[in-house]
């Protein structure tokens, strides 16, 4: 451990994001964090995001005969029992390591933090208190690995205490507050960097969550009524090109609307604008027509240039309007939304969004390969490149159609190519979105019939009423084949990943919490 008023490493503007620094990081600004309180104001701008009730582990790696600088990031949501604290410490530790290891660079010693703000009746101190063995175990387990944790430090209510200071009395039983946001050196450094600390998780997926207003119900009608035109037609192998066509022509429609729609200032204000702009028909329209692959992977190619930001609103929107029985067809808008976040270069919203994705629709094999790349640090240009070429055949006069059901993308979702393991490392964090887990219900094996529809009939959540059977239709036995190459986007386990995943205490196939890495 080191003593308080030891340099612990410095704080570059091009690290913020967990990736490795570049070699000619050498001559980036520097900040020096001296201090626990230093340490304890850096978090956020570690993560991008304020975390709340985490478990975070910081790489620091030895460079150029500097010491400290920091590396990797991993977060994973604190377990609400004791009993599964051991194994999450473990493999939050692990997972760090190791997906430091893949990069080439093994970290030299760890920072580690506990946040969690107080329960009823509860102080800061308690929460210090309550969660020390919880940072015990973190710097156990990567004292295991050889990794020391030169500092471990809990934040709660405010205020932060260190559990390493080797001074007894030192530092004060209730704490030592917090510096203001926004008024330190680092602050500084960051801002003029361009880099931004957004709120917490928890609002940035409220942007992404299904409504539970009164307006739910009646875009859950909604969803019924053009479910009973829709669902015959996308059965039918001829009737569902023109739903996709219909489909992309009105998402287009509505994309140019939200380009011209006047600016407002907030995420929340900005969000009510878009639900306004969009009719309860028209989201069931392309709700129902986007769960074709086809239709969705066509729907892709609109992830840049001026089209990429209204098609982000529109895909958050689409997911907000998901609601009731609904729930499982939010993985198609969440992986849109997740894709065009990835290619415009936020990879926290990409992962948040395609994380909830994978929590609406574990199976969801796009979603997955998209949310490995995405934490492998893989360049979405590849992705990127096979859309425009799949845009430009579409639209090139004289070109047939295709009938396979999904674009020849750089992530091919091939029947024959098994899906990746659920994530054994670093993933999402929240209660609600997990890549690669499964939400405490285990989805039902459907037997198709010869049209390639399932049959199911999904009871409605209000009522007993009964939504159209199968409003998630799937391609016929003709048309379906896919490239059976594997694709150039190597995926992985997300047992690391340059940025932040985000979302912590879902839980994996074996119950135990999945983690998420920056690194």
């Amino acid at each position: 451990m080191t003593n308080h008023s030891e340099t612990t490493g410095p704080f570059e503007s091009n690290d913020i994001s967990g990736q490795e620094p570049a070699a000619s990081a050498d001559h980036a600004t520097q900040v020096t964090l001296r201090t626990p309180a230093e340490l304890a104001d850096a978090l956020p701008y570690l993560l991008g995001y304020r975390p709340e009730d985490s478990m975070v582990l910081v790489a620091l790696h030895d460079h150029a005969g500097r010491r400290g600088r920091f590396g990797g990031r991993a977060r994973l949501g604190i377990p609400a029992t004791e009993e599964d604290w051991e194994a999450a410490a473990r493999q939050l530790a692990r997972g760090l390591v190791t997906g430091s290891e893949r990069r080439g660079v093994r970290p030299e010693r760890m920072v580690a933090y506990v946040c969690q703000e107080p329960g009823p009746g509860e102080s800061g101190r308690d929460v210090k208190l309550r969660l020390e063995r919880l940072a015990q175990l973190m710097r156990t387990e990567c004292g295991n690995l050889d990794v020391p944790v030169i500092e471990a430090l809990c934040i709660s209510d405010g205020r932060f205490w260190s559990y390493c200071c080797p001074v007894e009395g030192c530092c004060p039983e209730d704490g030592s507050p917090m510096g203001l946001p926004g008024t330190s050196v680092l602050a500084a450094a960051a801002t003029y960097a361009g880099i931004q600390v957004r709120g917490t998780l928890r609002e940035l997926r409220a942007r992404l969550q299904p409504w539970e207003t009164s307006a739910a119900l009646e875009q859950e009608i909604a969803l019924d009524t053009a479910g009973m035109s829709l669902v015959p037609r996308l059965l039918d192998e001829t009737a569902r090109q023109e739903v996709a066509q219909e489909t992309l022509d009105l998402a287009e429609r509505i994309i140019r609307r939200y380009g011209t729609a006047a600016p407002v200032s907030g995420a929340h204000p900005a969000d009510v604008r878009d639900d306004n702009l969009l009719a309860d028909d028209e989201a069931a329209t392309l709700i129902l027509g986007l769960q074709d692959r086809t239709t969705r992977d066509r729907a892709a190619a609109w992830m840049e240039g001026d089209e990429a930001g209204p098609a982000l609103r529109l895909w958050r929107a689409l997911a907000r309007r998901c609601v009731g029985p609904y729930g499982e067809h939010a993985a198609a808008p969440l992986t849109l939304a997740g894709w065009v976040a990835w290619s415009m270069g936020d990879e926290l919203e990409a992962r948040e969004a395609l994380a909830m994705a994978l929590a609406a629709d574990p199976d969801y094999l796009f979603a997955r390969l998209l949310h490995q790349a995405c934490n492998e640090g893989l360049d979405p240009e590849a992705v990127r490149r096979c859309l425009r070429t799949e845009s430009a055949r579409h639209t090139t006069p004289g070109t047939t159609e295709r009938t396979d059901p999904a674009p020849r993308t750089a992530l091919t979702e091939s029947p024959q190519t098994p899906a990746p393991a659920p994530a054994a490392g670093i993933q999402a964090d929240d209660q609600s979105a997990e890549p690669g887990s499964r939400t405490g219900r285990q989805r039902r094996r459907r037997a198709r019939n010869a049209d390639g529809d399932d049959g199911r009939q999904t009871a409605r959540a209000k009522g007993g009423r009964r939504r159209p059977a199968d409003t998630r239709p799937r391609p016929s036995a003709t048309g379906t084949s896919r490239p059976g190459t594997r694709s150039p986007i190597t995926t992985r386990t997300s047992a690391a990943g340059p940025g932040d995943a985000s979302t912590g205490g879902a839980r994996s196939d074996n119950g135990r919490p999945q983690p998420e890495e920056n690194g």
